[in-house]
């Protein structure tokens, strides 16, 4: 993939040079400023919210949560560790805040709380949930939007919500039929 955005770069790069030099640095030095710009808006949003999930992990809430979430929790991922369960839950949570890269280390050590007890459907399952991301509030998308100056960043959170909510639905069937059909060969 890096070989193709190189040599997406090098062919730009040189048609500008031969149609338009003076326009090549205008145009890198305008990139250059709406990536800084747009690198600071998520920085700021990341800040808030990785902020936030270390706060509520420090003081407890995050144990709260997964309390309150527990017995759905014990359902879908088929296990009664409380640890696990408490990681899933702030995992799930910042997911469910359009975090992309805020849930990962939670999603990590829950994942090797799950393999190390031997649920390795819970691992499969929370892999599913993750890669499928159910979003009810798309912050990171919305920030986008706003740092490149939509007028309207929010328009996304319908088309969001329904989107990941069918693919995580579709997700979960498909990780359920497989499970089953697994059983059926042993």
């Amino acid at each position: 993939m890096n070989a193709i955005f190189t040599a997406i770069f090098f062919a730009a790069l040189l048609l500008f040079l031969f149609t338009d030099p003076d326009l090549f640095l205008a145009s890198m030095l305008k990139g250059g400023q709406k990536a800084a710009t747009l690198t600071l808006s998520l920085l700021s949003v990341y800040c808030v919210w990785l902020g936030f999930f270390k706060v509520m992990e420090r003081s407890g809430a995050m144990r709260g949560v997964a309390r309150i979430t527990a017995p759905l929790a014990r359902k879908l991922f088929r296990t009664r560790d409380e640890e696990a369960i408490a990681l899933s839950a702030g995992n799930l949570s910042a997911n469910l805040l359009g975090l992309p890269g805020a849930p990962t280390p939670l999603g990590i050590r829950a994942t090797k709380r799950f393999l190390a007890t031997g649920h390795d459907f819970a691992a499969e399952m929370l892999f599913v949930l993750n890669a499928t991301s159910l979003q009810l509030l798309p912050t990171t998308v919305i920030a986008l939007r706003l740092a490149m100056g939509s007028l309207s960043p929010a328009d996304i959170f319908l088309p969001t919500l329904l989107t990941t909510a069918f693919t995580t639905l579709l997700g979960v069937f498909l990780l359920l039929m497989a499970q089953k059909c697994g059983r059926r060969r042993k």
